[in-house]
């Protein structure tokens, strides 16, 4: 009996110990899951911060390249100040989106000390033009051999970009072999290109610039927004005129935007061909404020000019007449065309309505009537108190100029100002430049780009 009971308590404890190994190894189980699935969480957000730390380089270092090129071409020193500024200040935040990569700083060293060279020179510049002094001509080739370079690195890092999107490098595969292929493939910038350039760096205490205009203006007034406040009834009948009723399958009412920039009644119509179309319609004075159909366009029959012509028509017979196009870009058979209004032959560029024409047939398919409807009133375009033959001592003598025209141009601050508008080129880029019509100030420069799919102003 005392061995049977020996034997049920031996077995007793076995099970004991059985049941509470299995306990320990689903323990370990789980917890193993557990820090797998936090090791591969971490894993994947180190990778999400590489690759947005990466991303934002790249938009830096574009706008680095871009900001080069309009300091070569600015020849007033108060917009040329702000050139630099600009410059220097995106050549700092690429600086810190690169150290952020896992990349160690040797490898990177010459890229880090491009930008930190940028950054600096530019800064010295900027205090120059602050003081009202002009670049001098050891200045602007110095920036000119640093554009040069700035393109290089562009160039290199939309390739390692394309390689990234392929999967053709990761991220943990250069953390975990320490590679130098990244920098192999990034630093293509010699330490001999900034040899000459070093005598112009100097130490500084620090940026200390607000800019002219340190508090923004903040009106909220509508300029275009004219006219009594609708009910959605009326605005619907404001989108069967606009549309035609002889067009209209069915529409819905999707309600009112009362918190959007310009308070709107929105419809969803379904038109004869099937097609769905969104509009639109402001509250006060019922006037299109947008409009988009969803048909799809397979073929392009028009030319840009023809497709330019159709919108402009579009617009004289929907009440926007003296519109003119500017700029455009083209994509899945669509272009969308940039109109600015036109009065007095002066060019009104806040008063801008996009058009969206199909290149199968030239149907109006959008409109977008926002800056229109902000900006538009009639302007006082008499105070012009310099030629233009005037104006053109304040360009770059390296600008050939192609055309020129007045123009009003909306300035961060949401003011305007009237200016002669410079279309030319230098080393066969195209730029347009804006000097004050009333003082013959430099006041802004644009770069022309032109793509497969338009044309882009930045």
């Amino acid at each position: 009996m005392s061995k049977l009971s020996n034997l049920r308590s031996q077995l007793k404890k076995e099970h004991i110990l059985t049941i509470v190994c299995i306990f320990l190894l689903a323990i370990a189980i789980i917890l193993g899951i557990f820090l797998y699935k936090k090791q591969k969480e971490y894993h994947q957000a180190s990778q999400n911060a590489y690759n947005m730390a990466f991303y934002e380089l790249v938009d830096y270092v574009q706008n680095v390249e871009v900001y080069l090129a309009k300091s070569l071409i600015s020849s007033t020193p108060e917009h040329g100040a702000e050139t630099l500024t600009n410059l220097w200040r995106e050549a700092n935040l690429a600086q810190n989106y690169l150290s952020q990569l896992p990349i160690a700083s040797q490898e990177l060293e010459n890229t880090e000390k491009f930008l930190n060279q940028v950054s600096d020179y530019s800064y010295s510049l900027s205090r120059k033009n602050i003081y009202n002094e002009s670049l001098t001509e050891d200045d602007l080739n110095n920036l000119k051999e640093l554009h040069t370079y700035s393109v290089d690195l562009e160039n290199t890092l939309n390739q390692l970009s394309e390689d990234l999107n392929n999967g053709r490098f990761k991220w943990d595969e250069l953390t975990k072999k320490g590679t130098t292929a990244f920098a192999q493939q990034v630093d293509n910038i010699s330490q001999e290109s900034f040899s000459n350039l070093e005598e112009n760096f100097h130490e500084y205490a620090g940026l200390i610039y607000d800019g002219a205009f340190s508090e923004h203006i903040t009106s909220n007034e509508k300029k275009g927004l004219t006219g009594d406040d609708i009910s959605e009834e009326e605005a619907k009948q404001k989108v069967t005129e606009f549309i035609g009723n002889d067009q209209i399958q069915d529409i819905q009412n999707l309600g009112f935007s009362e918190n959007a920039t310009i308070p709107v009644y929105d419809f969803s119509i379904t038109n004869n061909d099937g097609n769905n179309i969104n509009i639109s319609i402001s509250q006060k004075g019922g006037h299109i404020v947008a409009m988009n159909s969803d048909r799809d366009v397979n073929v392009e029959s028009i030319s840009q000019e023809e497709a330019n012509e159709k919108g402009k028509t579009f617009l004289t017979e929907k009440g926007f007449p003296n519109m003119t196009e500017t700029y455009f870009l083209k994509q899945d058979g669509i272009v969308t065309i940039n109109y600015a209004y036109t009065q007095d032959g002066v060019i009104m560029y806040p008063d801008l309505i996009k058009v969206k024409v199909a290149l199968d047939n030239g149907e109006v398919l959008g409109i977008e009537t926002t800056g229109y409807l902000n900006n538009h009133t009639q302007r006082d375009v008499s105070n012009v108190k310099i030629s233009a033959e005037t104006a053109k001592q304040s360009l770059n003598k390296n600008l050939q100029i192609e055309s020129e025209g007045l123009a009003v141009i909306p300035t961060e601050w949401q003011t305007e100002i009237l200016c002669y508008e410079f279309k030319g080129k230098v080393e066969d880029r195209e730029f347009l430049v804006y000097i004050n019509a009333e003082n013959g100030r430099e006041e802004d420069i644009l770069i022309i780009t032109d793509t497969p799919n338009g044309t882009l102003a930045m």
